[in-house]
This record gives C-alpha cells, structure tokens and sequence, in this order.
C-alpha cells in the first residue's frame, strides 16, 4: 500500500496543530520535574544580594513600590529580619479586572557570616532598593598582624 507524500504531511500538520494547543494549555506539560525553572526564587519574597567588604557587610534588598512605612527590620548579634508588607495599591471606588500586584506580605531571616554593630548600620531605600550597610564588631574585624 502506497501512501502519498501529502497525506503524510497533513498528518504530521495535523500532530503539530495538536501539540500547539495542548502547550497553550499545559505550558509545563512533559518538562521535568527538576528542571531549572523549579529552582527560581519565589515571587513572593525579595531577592538579596550579600557582599563582604572586608570591616562591614553590604546587602542589597529587592522591594519595588514599598515605602520605608511599609518595611520592619530587626538585627540580633549576626540575625538578620526582614519583614515587608504590600498594601493594595487599587483606588477607591473602581473595580480590578487584572491584579498581578496585589497585597502581599514576606519575612526573610539571614544568618550573618559575622556578629554586627547595631548602634552603625546603615539602611537606604532608593527606588525600590533597600541598601544595608552591616559594620561588624570589632572583634569579628579581620586584623593585619605584624611579623617581627
């Protein structure tokens, strides 16, 4: 049985048509379960950044559309806490028919790779980014130690 090159090539017009609408449905259908794009950071808390700069730790906090109001943060010895809230932002007397950035809150704990002095921290908020300045205590200072 002879089969024509153009009824093949309906068939497999047909198969992709199919696996088209099938992706537009299930956008995560047949990927693996460990792929990368399982490891993103969550949406719902900020990215941060931590930089060493040899007498003082800087970090860099991702909080776009919050105000300082909106930001608490607390510092024990070499614990760090972060705790944000979102209000919703969608003015009185109208409906929402998209919300992508609706109220939200998060927390986020760090352990610091070194104690703090708390009476010299430094906090910046420009443009949505949270800037710490983290000094470390005296002890915790590396020191340059003379050969004699």
């Amino acid at each position: 049985m002879w089969t024509r090159w153009n009824d093949v090539d309906r068939m497999f017009n047909a198969m992709d048509l199919l696996q088209h609408r099938l992706n537009r449905m299930y956008g995560d259908y047949g990927r693996w379960p460990g792929s990368a794009a399982d490891w993103n950071v969550e949406q719902s808390t900020p990215r941060t950044n931590l930089y060493d700069a040899g007498d003082h730790l800087t970090m860099k906090i991702e909080v776009p559309g919050m105000l300082k109001e909106d930001l608490n943060l607390k510092l024990q010895g070499n614990y760090l806490e972060v705790r944000g809230t979102r209000k919703s932002d969608t003015p009185e007397g109208y409906s929402s028919h998209r919300v992508e950035r609706g109220a939200a809150s998060f927390t986020r704990s760090f352990t610091l790779p070194s104690d703090i002095d708390s009476a010299k921290v430094e906090a910046k908020l420009t443009n949505g980014l949270l800037t710490l300045t983290l000094p470390k205590q005296e002890a915790a200072k590396p020191k340059q130690i003379e050969i004699s």
